[in-house]
């Protein structure tokens, strides 16, 4: 009865979140700490650096609107969004600061307006309206995408919407779940989407800022793990950085979509530091910035971490025009 019976055995790099095989031969670089910002669980999204090089950031539950200034780095609150769950910041060719809230995740979330001192709040697209914002990108133009944080995958009530310079809103796509993370090409004909409890990440061709040509729409990437990708941005290069929710972890991916690289989290082999929402590349650099935290029992708090990507800043994006 003692057969010699053949064994299975850990071979992961991380036995908390294993890579599949593919993914462990991508060129892979781990960032490095760059500044705490809590010792405490803070859920950090929403990176957006200004013309001067100062970091804007928030963290989703609490409502802190944050700014880091990279000179000295101190950083203060600029504003504190009571019970809206802000989920993104981007700047407007106008200079105001527009953030895309959650609410309560269900109907009543929207986008809101400040100066970047704080001041000056206006609702761009109120709660009334209905919609669960997560992400927006502008156009060169003042008009901007979005995307409707609702749906799972047996419910897929989520998609993305056209906002043009008029404020006139139209569906691009629906039939979504949970739509998170958008980014748009530097020609502004591609449209990328994360969509977070699908695990995938859309492709979308555009004609005419809002309609999709026959066969335009593609899944170029499936990801694997539980929660899925998130916030992504582009560099110079065209190409698409993507972090991955709970899995320490940020892919690369090429204008057309393929995964070229990814940068790590350090400490994610041994289960810190998972939660990874969102890279943004500072100005005149290929420096990467990452927001991580280490969730509710990992103990290590919340940070910004830096890495090199392949290219420096996509330099047309409107807020360094």
């Amino acid at each position: 009865m003692n057969q010699n019976l053949p064994k299975l055995s850990y071979i992961a790099e991380s036995p908390h979140v294993p890579m599949i095989p593919s993914e462990t031969l991508l060129q892979t670089v781990t960032a490095v700490p760059w500044i705490k910002i809590s010792d405490e669980r803070k859920q950090l999204e929403g990176l957006c650096f200004d013309k001067n090089g100062d970091l804007y950031f928030l963290e989703v539950f609490g409502g802190h609107i944050m700014k880091l200034e990279v000179e000295t780095m101190i950083v203060k609150d600029i504003y504190i969004a009571d019970n809206l769950k802000p989920a993104a910041i981007k700047i407007h060719k106008n200079g105001r600061l527009y953030v895309a809230f959650l609410g309560n995740f269900v109907d009543n979330g929207g986008i809101f307006s400040i100066n970047p001192d704080g001041t000056d709040f206006r609702y761009e697209i109120a709660p009334d309206k209905g919609y669960v914002i997560d992400d927006l990108v502008f156009t060169k133009d003042g008009g901007y995408y979005f995307t409707q944080f609702t749906g799972y995958t047996f419910n897929p009530t989520g998609g993305v919407y056209y906002v043009s310079p008029d404020n006139e809103i139209i569906q691009i796509a629906g039939n979504m779940a949970g739509a998170n993370g958008i980014a748009l090409s530097k020609d502004e004909g591609v449209l990328w989407v994360t969509e977070t409890n699908n695990n995938k990440r859309n492709r979308i061709k555009l004609r005419n800022k809002v309609d999709i040509p026959p066969y335009g729409a593609h899944v170029p990437y499936r990801f694997t793990g539980c929660n899925g990708p998130d916030s992504c941005c582009i560099d110079e290069d065209d190409n698409l950085y993507v972090a991955i929710a709970e899995s320490g972890r940020c892919m690369v991916f090429n204008f057309l979509g393929y995964p070229i690289g990814q940068i790590l989290m350090p400490g994610r082999s041994d289960g810190h530091m998972l939660i990874s929402t969102h890279p943004y590349l500072r100005p005149n650099s290929d420096e990467v910035v990452i927001c991580a935290n280490d969730g509710d029992t990992g103990g290590q708090g919340s940070w910004l971490y830096r890495a090199k990507g392949f290219a420096e800043n996509f330099k047309g994006a409107y807020q360094y025009l």
